[in-house]
């Protein structure tokens, strides 16, 4: 914390969702597990029974009625974040073992839930793997959810008087300033018209910061001891391009923010007047900017920001919440009809559909947390093939949508022949039983393939001889090359997308691909960061698929480039080794 003086100070902390908020403190005090211990009669035993019961209940139709009233533009990852949770509720380990341990040791309702959670805490925090430690947070949040049902207390936040002397046009200008944030509760916030989000525990990956950055609210986390820094009612400012929280500003520093905002709102209507452009360089190169996508409605999204397709249709969060079981998991006709509504909503334009990429941070259901290493495990094509009849149905669906526009197929996390071999060997099993049937399917689908394991790029032939494009997932190849997960905040300061074994293998797969004629994309995290178009480009991409919100930032940095200067600094660039070397030359490429 860096002192300004006796009123005004900032703190400083982890950027999670981009942009800046003027208003005042409304401070969420931190919810706790901390319950009064007693023992109940014998005969009242079963009366705790039910109330905990009942508590659980209860906190299971707050969840559904959550999920049900999501706002119709946010991220669709909500509502999967939403399912963990009513995992978790559903999970017997918190459901009915305090039910045990009431009828067992005879302990009020409070103690034995808040024992309960104690142990799992303890049981996740044994984990060498950092993302299930992690979950921790996941198992605590819906045990305080609980705990309030207990205690009758309503999940809203605590009422606090409006200050009188805000300005009108910032009168319900408020910032949530919390311990820590679960994204249900965010949902709820984002209705009373919070304009950003404090915590002081969560990072860049945590659930919260997702919400945050769905709902397109500045928020700062990884701010220790905000709590106890911040009044109820102090004036705020969070910079969150900067990671910076200042509270208590002076006149003057209010209104320096409140112009660097007035000018980022002119910029942004600037940038929505791009849409129609067509995405080329200065010197005429063409250039294609697509969508990521988790559901078939974010096509509509993508439509306004001008995306020239589907770049990755992510179709495994169709499936997360919903079980490991056949009879739980969506079939054939409800996945079918989720692809062909993304082919109809895009009008024409291409649709490149990944099959299911389940593991690692993207479970199916609560039983996936106690895989040893998820990132390493049986996930991507490696669950696919292992579920054949989960694989061939997925492909069925996807092959039926196919008649009805353009559609490629995209496999994940892929590393040896034999994979790709056994991969296409089911779906020709697929079209093989679609004709049998006599259903129209585009015989000529194109296959191609996730460049996510390192191993990949230095066998490259051996794929672009089986598939029809290659697709960079930047996010997994960084990960594995630099052997950290991403999510941990304790190792998160080493992922590098400028380190320069990761710059090579991105460059040598683009190379690759000009060279044998195999279209090559990027999908992941790099393709939609500004700062990282010109340097993509000056190695030689041409196909960009983002989140659609960065679609005409990226365009902007498209339209300002000239290949002809960018390959040769470019080239250059890629033969250095100093990271402080590399971070200056790309800066410059701007």
């Amino acid at each position: 914390m860096a002192v300004k003086d006796p009123a005004s100070f900032a703190l400083f902390g982890t950027t999670v969702s981009r942009g800046i908020s003027v208003g005042r403190a409304h401070l969420l005090p931190r919810a706790t597990l901390d319950v009064h211990h007693y023992l109940v009669p014998q005969e009242k035993v079963e009366a705790e029974v039910e109330r905990l019961a009942a508590a659980f209940d209860a906190a299971h139709r707050e969840i559904e009625e959550i999920a049900r009233t999501l706002p119709t533009d946010s991220l669709v990852e909500l509502g999967t974040l939403l399912d963990v949770h009513g995992l978790i509720l559903s999970d017997p380990m918190l459901s009915k073992e305090p039910l045990h341990i009431i009828r067992s040791r005879r302990y009020n309702a409070e103690w034995a839930l808040s024992t309960q959670i104690d142990q799992l805490s303890a049981q996740f925090n044994e984990f060498e793997d950092p993302y299930l430690r992690e979950r921790k947070a996941d198992i605590q949040q819906v045990g305080e959810r609980v705990m309030k049902k207990l205690q009758s207390q309503s999940d809203n936040l605590p009422a606090a008087p409006l200050p009188t002397d805000i300005p009108e046009d910032e009168r319900l200008n408020m910032i949530v300033v919390a311990y820590d944030l679960s994204p249900a509760d965010m949902l709820q916030f984002r209705d009373r018209t919070f304009s950003g989000f404090i915590s002081e525990v969560g990072g860049k990956n945590s659930h919260a910061a997702i919400v945050a950055r769905s709902i397109d609210a500045p928020a700062v986390f990884g701010l220790q001891n905000a709590l106890m820094l911040i009044r109820q009612d102090d004036w705020l400012i969070i910079d969150s391009e900067s990671g910076v929280v200042i509270v208590n500003p002076s006149s003057l520093v209010l209104e320096q923010y409140r112009a660097r905002m007035i000018v980022r709102d002119k910029a942004l209507k600037r940038l929505r007047k791009l849409k129609k452009t067509p995405a080329a360089t200065i010197d005429g190169t063409p250039v294609t900017l697509m969508a990521n996508i988790e559901f078939p409605d974010d096509c509509t999204a993508a439509m306004e920001h001008g995306a020239a397709g589907i770049g990755l249709f992510r179709t495994e969060f169709l499936f997360m919440g919903k079980g490991i079981n056949m009879d739980s998991l969506p079939g054939e006709e409800e996945q079918f009809e989720a692809y062909k509504r993304a082919i109809t909503l895009m009008r024409g334009r291409p649709v490149t559909i990944r099959t299911i990429d389940i593991g690692a941070d993207k479970p199916i259901g609560i039983s996936d947390f106690s895989v040893l290493n998820p990132a390493l495990g049986k996930r991507a094509i490696r669950f696919c093939l292992a579920e054949p009849e989960i694989f061939l149905t997925q492909l069925r669906a996807i092959l039926r949508a196919s008649a009805y526009g353009p559609i490629k197929l995209l496999i994940p996390m892929l590393a040896h022949a034999f994979e790709i071999d056994q991969t296409l060997q089911i779906i020709e099993k697929a079209k093989a039983q679609l004709e049998n049937d006599k259903v129209k399917f585009d015989r000529n689908i194109e296959v191609g393939g996730m460049v996510e394991i390192p191993a990949v790029v230095f066998a490259l032939p051996l794929f672009i001889r089986r598939l029809d494009f290659l697709s960079i997932g930047t996010n997994d190849l960084i990960q594995y090359s630099l052997a950290i997960d991403r999510v941990d905040p304790e190792v998160s300061h080493l992922y590098d997308p400028l380190h320069p074994a990761v710059l090579t293998m991105i460059s040598m797969v683009i190379q690759a691909g000009i060279k044998y004629n195999t279209p090559v994309s990027v999908c992941g995290d790099l393709a939609g960061e500004p700062e990282m178009t010109k340097l993509l480009l000056g190695m030689g991409l041409r196909d960009f698929s983002m989140h659609s919100t960065q679609l005409l930032t990226v365009k902007q940095e498209v339209l300002n480039s000239d290949l002809s200067v960018l390959a040769p600094k470019v080239r250059r660039i890629l033969k250095l080794t100093e990271p402080d070397a590399i971070e200056s030359a790309v800066k410059k490429l701007g």
